[in-house]
């Protein structure tokens, strides 16, 4: 240990004194907090926990230089960061262990995530943001290991276009000058994650303002390092990102994790290079300890060597911690006893506080169902068999509302064949209870608020008598413009997205009008153009994040869906980050470049709004929709539309494609066919050729998937037609099926239907190469025609006789 420390300037030796003792408290709360709630999770009253003992010290170190503004991306094992910055207590800490449903209680996710995930509010009541520059940040922790780190990039990068983009007003709320820092945190073991790389290469290009501080105890859960990590050293196989005289790059920065007054060194050097100089900073926190193991799950005890957890013991940063303050004369042992001791008994009763304010909105809950079903057992014929569900729930001092709504709706079946005004109190307190609670555990994972996406009204497009036909690709390309001009926060990014104006050239030119921070290419790494996306969003910029074909957003379906799917549910409506990806597909050809992941993303993307234009009109009408709302969303252009003719609206910039909204394309009264995207445009040739054999069809344009249709406009059609064929290009039971579940569940559209409701997708497979392999994978027109036939033939045989 360093026998020798600066002092900081500019304070007395007492109030340096006191900056000490509040750091070992700090600590010994934050340790205290980790053996309670392990033995909190034995007894029953937690599912799962997962500590940060063992980390204190660097994080009581990195506190020490978060400013106002700064935003953490970390990851579970953080608490003692939060207790420093003033952003966790004691019963909060135990509130999340027990999952609290009370977002005032348990302010981090509302019971919505384990314990040990972390965030601050970004939002006010109505979904506006706070002054972020007025309060310390934290991301929502999600668990993936590195799924953090993505995110980051986009944290830090924020400071970089709000300090070197003059446009872009960030003053009032979310920057000063581009001075906020992004701090990473992450573990050893998660170092070998691709999302790590990823990012830190990313983070090397682009040199933004992030300090990722790795906490190094050797193991990741019960594996060896040797396991892990090439060299068993991760700075040391980092060395080729550190900077140097010719080239950018990384400081890198190797502590002793239980070395006070070196962490406290290196934190501030960190600080210094990232806030001053925008210079990426890794920080390799070495010999750290994790004195309980990874988890609840298990001991550490049986994968350490009894060598191993001597030195652990020896080398506990707080036991560290106690030795360097008393070898420095900061304080007598005695005294810091006595700040043990008050440590232990806030911990005690930070528990007990948060234990019952838990518990006792249940027994409250647990009071009334036991008093309604005792109304029950009085009346009821079945007294016996309801007796014993009363008792048991009665005689649960710590009940869960599992157990009360087990008990009542058990109690409900010895009724079926009963009535009486408690079975009617009983019927009705169920339902109520159910719309009371229900929502504590489903609601916000869309907007909420009257500035929702799907509360913005269609704008059609105009056109003039002598409105020309162009090239979509010019329509996409004159509406960014304009959306560019006309909102300074907006950026858009991807592979090949600046220089050349992306791919299809719907960028074409904008680069050198609106400049390469806001017009920008990136690297080939999907994972962090959505990370950069999330993470600017967070910060109040509108980012459109650009997956240059359909196919690759597999490499980024993690972030997507673990992170920013997620992002406003988990959080209890208190972060958003309203970003747009931007993606093309449908209709292409080849197993790699097939554009069908729908059923992919429909499932794993609940969150993120799913839109799916048939043409760039309506594209661009998507992009002014969702510039004016606060959601994410994936729009998924037509590859095969780009250089199709399309009409040049006259008022291009105020175009609205409503989200959730189905279109008629095609009115008819024989049967409706629902599709979307590029095959949508085969429907309509194979309902022209339909008409040659006296069938009319009607043709529904989704063009979006999720939501899907809110105003139930299908169900109106085949009312009208009684049958009704969906089809697409994806998988059979992809997208299809989830078109046929919202129908039929949703829609109740089995009432009008006088044939079975049919699917026509691609084949299982991915498309083979070329013309062929598209035609023999995916639904043709011929397809279409034919099965439409078949279902006619069917109803009517005389009037459509057998095709082939």
């Amino acid at each position: 240990m360093q026998p020798e420390t600066t002092t900081t300037p500019n304070i007395s030796f007492e109030e340096y004194r006191n900056q000490i003792l509040k750091d070992y408290k700090t600590a010994l709360l934050s340790r205290e907090c980790s053996l309670l709630g392990r033995r909190e999770v034995l007894t029953g009253k937690s599912k799962f926990g997962i500590f940060g003992g063992g980390k204190e010290l660097p994080q009581l170190a990195m506190a020490r230089v978060f400013r106002n503004g700064d935003f953490r991306s970390g990851y579970y094992r953080d608490q003692t960061f939060m207790m420093a910055i003033d952003q966790y207590t004691v019963q909060q800490f135990f509130a999340g262990l027990y999952a609290h449903t009370d977002i005032e209680k348990e302010p981090f996710a509302a019971g919505r995530q384990m314990g040990g995930h972390f965030a601050t509010h970004s939002l006010n009541a109505d979904g506006s943001w706070k002054n972020l520059t007025a309060q310390k940040n934290s991301s929502s922790d999600i668990s993936p290991t590195a799924g953090q780190m993505p995110r980051l990039l986009g944290l830090a990068q924020a400071s970089k276009i709000y300090r070197n983009e003059k446009s872009v007003a960030g003053e009032n709320n979310f920057s000063i000058n581009g001075n906020e820092v992004a701090w990473g945190t992450i573990g050893n073991a998660s170092t070998s994650e691709g999302l790590f790389w990823e990012t830190v290469n990313a983070g090397g290009v682009l040199q933004v303002p992030m300090v990722i501080s790795i906490w190094d105890d050797e193991y990741g859960i019960s594996v060896h390092a040797k396991h892990q990590t090439t060299k068993e050293n991760i700075s040391l196989i980092l060395e080729g990102f550190r900077r140097d005289d010719k080239h950018e790059g990384y400081e890198i920065i190797c502590v002793n994790g239980w070395d006070y007054p070196a962490l406290i060194d290196a934190y501030k050097t960190a600080e210094d290079l990232a806030r001053e100089q925008h210079i990426p900073v890794i920080i390799h926190v070495k010999e750290l300890t994790q004195p309980q193991g990874h988890s609840t799950s298990g001991s550490h005890e049986r994968y350490k060597s009894e060598e191993r957890l001597n030195w652990e013991r020896e080398h506990d940063c707080i036991k560290k911690f106690k030795e360097w303050i008393i070898d420095h004369n900061i304080a007598e042992a005695d005294e810091l006893v006595a700040i043990e001791k008050e440590a232990k008994k806030e911990v005690r009763l930070g528990k007990t506080a948060a234990w019952n304010a838990y518990l006792s909105e249940i027994k409250t809950e647990q009071r009334e169902a036991v008093s309604i079903l005792r109304d029950i057992e009085k009346v009821s014929a079945n007294k016996n068999f309801i007796s014993p569900l009363i008792n048991a729930l009665e005689n649960k001092d710590e009940p869960i509302r599992k157990d009360i709504m087990e008990a009542t709706r058990k109690a409900l079946r010895y009724l079926i064949k009963e009535d009486s005004v408690e079975k009617t109190h009983l019927q009705n307190w169920i339902n109520s209870y159910f719309n009371k609670i229900q929502p504590k555990y489903s609601d916000h994972l869309y907007n909420e608020s009257d500035n929702k996406v799907t509360a913005i009204e269609e704008v059609a497009p105009v056109y003039g008598d002598d409105a020309p036909l162009v090239d979509a690709r010019i329509i996409l390309r004159d509406n960014f413009d304009r959306i560019f001009e006309r909102l300074p926060e907006t950026m858009i990014f991807g592979e090949d997205s600046g220089k050349i104006g992306d791919v299809n050239q719907g960028l074409e030119g904008l680069q050198e009008k609106y400049g390469e921070l806001r017009i920008s290419d990136t690297g080939i790494r999907e994972a962090t153009i959505i990370g950069q996306g999330i993470g600017l969003a967070m910060r109040g910029l509108r980012p459109i994040a650009e997956i240059q074909y359909l196919d690759y957003i597999m490499y980024c379906i993690q972030g997507l869906s673990d992170d920013l799917a997620t992002l406003r549910y988990r959080t209890f409506a208190k972060q958003k980050a309203p970003m747009i990806v931007r993606t093309r597909g449908h209709r292409l050809e080849g197993i790699w470049h097939s554009g069908s992941q729908m059923a992919g993303l429909i499932h794993l993307l609940r969150g993120i709004h799913i839109l799916v234009p048939r043409n760039m009109t309506k594209a661009a009408g998507f992009y002014n929709t969702l510039l004016d709302s606060d959601e994410p969303a994936v729009v998924v252009e037509c590859l095969n539309g780009y250089r199709l003719k399309e009409k040049m609206p006259s008022n291009l910039a105020e175009i609205r494609t409503p989200v959730g909204v189905v279109e008629t394309v095609k009115e008819g009264n024989d049967i409706t066919l629902v599709s979307y995207g590029s095959t949508l445009r085969l429907v309509e040739q194979a309902g022209k050729e339909l008409l040659s054999v006296g069938i009319n069809v009607e043709i529904i344009d989704v063009q979006s998937l999720v939501p899907f249709d809110l105003s139930h406009d299908i169900v109106k059609s085949v009312a009208k037609t009684n049958r009704l064929l969906v089809i697409d290009e994806d998988v059979p039971g992809g997208a299809t099926g989830y078109i046929l579940h919202k129908l039929i569940d949703e829609q109740n559209i089995y009432n009008y239907l006088d044939s079975k409701p049919q699917t026509l997708s691609a084949k299982a497979h991915r498309p083979a190469f070329g013309t062929d392999g598209d035609y023999f994978s995916k639904p043709s027109a011929e397809d279409i025609f034919e099965t439409v036939y078949d279902i006619m033939h069917e109803a009517k045989p005389a009037t459509y006789p057998k095709l082939r």
